[in-house]
């Protein structure tokens, strides 16, 4: 209903007007018009003016002035859409300026949030894969063990309480065909007692020639256990004669010695020029059992021992103190054994695991294994001594040459002794019972 404006070539608009029927439009300069036009609310009184901006439609509004004071706001009923609709506007798109700022709070820290969330995700996904390989690893590396369960293991009744201590028999056996448990000849018997407090580690070898009880009725030498029973038998065998509770072993064979300190670089100790010479003899044949070649030693004194070279040294009993000295031997290479393993990084530990892991049988779990592992720094040597203390030699009809236990009975409380340090320990009825027989068959009364 208005009339088209153009503006003139110099920039500025022109000023004209129209009177339409209904009332006046007059455009003016500065891009505004003022349109007069009568209402018929007015009564005919003098027509109302409205003004509005040409350039910014989005802002035109209607302002309404009084007829006898032009230029004056009306600030009646009538008052400015446009101002209303401003302040109106101001405060909805104050409060629309607050909601997009808490939304984009809220968007903010739910992004933080899905950050956080997802950096625990990944850690938690490489801790369970950690977790996975670790588990795959020790199922790999323990599950090629020779792992045998002890079904019924013989303890005599009566027994001091021995809780505190862990008590493990370790063995060494002379085995030409591989095996481990049974058919072999246990040319090592060890009772190791771990104390659980202090974490000391004491070594008592039981001589193998030892005439005992071996748990049926028989009395014959003590390796004969294994040889004919495999190690639940031997076990039995320590219980009932020593009155321990030992329920866990460990057994080597040659090979597992010699890759083992192979892979520790050896040992090294004193020796004698007697020593020299057996050592040298005992490589032959340990040659022809391991396939592992050898180097003759030729110097005597403070040497260096490579893992054939140690385990010839574990094997002479032809010296002076005979297998008496035998088991010192041994206990004295596992000794420096574990202090040479405890200098070594992980990586040369887990070579020795995976090396002689199937050279090894136990009844020990892998959960066992890994906690008795884990606080391997922290274990210390303590004495070392062989069983029994007092006894002698002698050739019997039915077993052959015997280490006789003088008094079987006072060993054992000797033993209790040096392992728990407990003084004045009572053996039960049932090693009682043993000693007496031992006494009444050899005549050694003592």
């Amino acid at each position: 209903m208005f009339g088209s404006k153009k503006k003139p070539k110099g920039g500025q608009e022109e000023s004209r007007s129209r009177t339409g029927g209904d009332g006046s439009y007059q455009e003016l300069g500065g891009g505004y018009t003022r349109a007069r036009y009568y209402n018929e609310e007015d009564n005919g009184e003098e027509p109302q003016e409205r003004r509005r901006s040409s350039q910014d439609p989005a802002r035109t509004s209607a302002r309404y002035y009084d007829g006898g004071s032009a230029g004056e706001p009306y600030r009646g009923q009538y008052k400015s859409s446009y101002e209303g609709r401003r302040t109106e506007g101001a405060h909805h798109s104050g409060a629309a300026q607050d909601k997009r700022g808490e939304k984009h709070m809220e968007q903010t820290q739910g992004r933080k949030r899905r950050k956080k969330h997802t950096a625990l995700k990944v850690i938690l996904i490489l801790l369970l894969l950690l977790i996975i390989g670790g588990a795959v690893l020790v199922y790999l590396t323990f599950g090629r063990i020779d792992r045998q369960t002890l079904h019924e293991i013989v303890v005599n009744t009566g027994l001091t309480d021995q809780s505190g201590y862990r008590n493990i028999a370790l063995y060494g056996v002379d085995s030409r065909t591989g095996e481990l448990t049974k058919e072999c000849h246990s040319d090592t018997i060890i009772i190791c007692s771990i104390n659980q407090k202090t974490n000391e580690i004491r070594l008592a070898s039981v001589y193998r020639d030892t005439y005992l009880d071996n748990t049926n009725g028989e009395y014959r030498k003590a390796t004969e256990c294994y040889y004919f029973g495999g190690p639940e038998r031997s076990i039995s065998m320590l219980n009932k004669n020593l009155d321990l509770d030992i329920e866990d072993y460990v057994t080597v064979n040659f090979n597992s010695v010699v890759k083992a300190l192979d892979l520790l670089g050896g040992i090294d100790l004193e020796i004698t020029e007697e020593e020299m010479d057996y050592i040298n003899g005992y490589c032959v044949e340990n040659k022809e059992v391991t396939g592992v070649d050898y180097t003759p030693l030729t110097e005597y004194g403070y040497v260096h021992l490579d893992g054939i070279q140690a385990l010839a040294y574990c094997r002479i009993r032809y010296t002076d103190g005979w297998d008496y000295k035998r088991t010192e031997r041994q206990r004295t290479v596992i000794t420096l054994a574990y202090q040479k393993a405890m200098e070594q990084g992980v990586s040369t530990l887990l070579s020795i695991a995976n090396t002689m892991l199937p050279e090894i049988s136990t009844s020990m779990s892998n959960v066992e294994i890994l906690s008795l592992v884990s606080s391997a720094s922290s274990y210390s040597f303590g004495s070392q001594t062989g069983f029994p203390f007092e006894k002698t030699t002698m050739t019997l009809s039915d077993a052959g040459d015997c280490v006789i236990p003088v008094n079987l009975a006072r060993n054992v409380s000797e033993l209790h002794e040096f392992l728990y340090d407990v003084t004045d320990y009572v053996p039960s009825d049932t090693v009682q019972e043993i000693s007496n027989t031992i006494m009444n068959v050899t005549g050694v009364t003592g």
